[in-house]
């Protein structure tokens, strides 16, 4: 892998999971982070503004008194500022939904109610961070002007409203100069979380995952051959389990019942404890002592791979370890309930078909459907070339031993 730093820009709505991507990326030396723009989500976009800064603010405090920690965090530095700035307040279409339910209304699991001291105001200046009100799409058109062609990385960990609406303004120019797209979102072949059938971040806004992964002209839509889809069909296998982060990092971890108290704790494993308490709790309900780690999956895939210039017609390689396949599929976007729904058309798949059954000899047979027009005279859309989507990584471990070693330093 080059010794060069990726240069990405971050799109995400933090976000539990979000928080521990964002934290990931300030302590990986492969990346530079040119900016952070926030978006409504798992919560709206003021809230997920502030949830940056408090990320900033406690990493702030942690430095301050263990300074042998800088080392860890290089993205954290403040001798280059990253951009923060704000994107989407809402989905291209349709009504606003978010991710509340899980994430609280401020976004952290509703720590700000337990630990006031976690709260901020939106400072004049800032040490680390460039504060503009230029909105996320013209940041990020000028960052990707301006750095060398097809180096950026571009990061969607949220909904695609951002990244739609950065293709509108000039989509020649990012699909001539955008080194890779990792995108966390979707549901293949696994159920979906928000749904029974979809992802939240494809549930949030499918019509920014149509115009970007599967439109009429795909000359329209993203340099798939640039571009790698994170479905929850390889993230979900990814966890942070309670138990471990427990042993591991805060042995007094515990649930809201016994809420984080900052005596005898660094001011990140605090932070972290705090916010995770109550997401134990939901997880718990589900019958999982753990947290998936989608997003931190995206960054994880993100800093191992870097862009690879001029792959214009050829898929640009994988390190070792990581494998994509070409997904073809369509998105539902109007569905009472499927909306964002991943379609995928099973009638030429094997997969559609008993397992181990030869296809001549199966029983699951499909039924005989009378067509409205013959087939000549149907108007379909095929994807020839497929999303390519994450379907092999390095291992859940190697990821939880990476977020424990680069976050919390065990």
């Amino acid at each position: 892998m080059s010794t060069d730093k990726i240069p990405v820009i971050i799109d995400t709505d933090p976000g539990v999971d979000d928080t521990l991507a964002i934290l990931l990326a300030l302590a990986s030396p492969e990346l530079e982070i040119l900016a952070i723009i926030v978006s409504y989500g798992n919560t709206e976009i003021h809230p997920s503004y502030l949830n940056v800064l408090k990320i900033y603010k406690v990493l702030s405090q942690h430095l301050e008194r263990y300074p042998e920690d800088k080392h860890r965090f290089p993205n954290f530095s403040g001798t280059k500022k990253t951009i923060l700035s704000r994107g989407a307040a809402g989905p291209l279409e349709g009504a606003l939904h978010s991710a509340q339910y899980f994430h609280g209304r401020d976004g952290l699991a509703d720590s700000s109610e337990r630990h006031p001291e976690f709260n901020c105001e939106i400072p004049i200046e800032h040490p680390q961070l460039e504060l503009t009100d230029r909105s996320g799409v013209d940041v990020a058109l000028d960052l990707i002007r301006s750095q060398p062609a097809q180096t950026v990385t571009y990061m969607p960990l949220g909904p695609l409203t951002n990244l739609a609406l950065l293709m509108r303004a000039d989509g020649d120019m990012v699909r001539k100069r955008i080194g890779r797209i990792v995108c966390m979102g979707g549901a293949l072949d696994v159920p979906g979380n928000t749904s029974a059938v979809a992802e939240f971040n494809f549930f949030a806004d499918p019509f920014a995952v149509r115009e970007l992964l599967t439109p009429p002209a795909p000359a329209q839509g993203l340099p798939l051959s640039r571009s790698l889809l994170l479905p929850l069909d390889i993230t979900t296998p990814h966890e942070l389990p309670f138990p471990r982060y427990a042993a591991l990092v805060d042995p007094a971890f515990a649930s809201t019942a016994v809420p984080s108290r900052a005596t005898g704790k660094s001011p990140l494993v605090h932070f972290t404890s705090g916010v995770l308490e109550r997401t134990r709790e939901l997880m718990c309900a589900f019958g999982n002592d753990a947290l998936e780690l989608h997003d931190p999956a995206a960054v994880w895939c993100a800093l191992a791979n870097p862009p690879v210039r001029d792959s214009e017609e050829s898929e640009a390689p994988l390190q070792a370890g990581w494998r994509a396949v070409r997904r073809q599929f369509e998105v539902e976007c109007i569905g009472e309930l499927t909306r964002g729904m991943l379609v995928v058309d099973r009638r030429d798949d094997q997969g559609a078909y008993d397992p181990g059954a030869n296809r001549a000899e199966s029983t699951a047979l499909p039924a005989q459907v009378e067509l409205e027009h013959p087939p000549e005279q149907r108007q379909t859309h095929t994807h020839p070339h497929g999303v390519p989507c994450v379907v092999e990584t390095p291992g859940p471990e190697a990821l939880l031993k990476l977020l424990l070693a680069r976050i919390w330093g065990v």
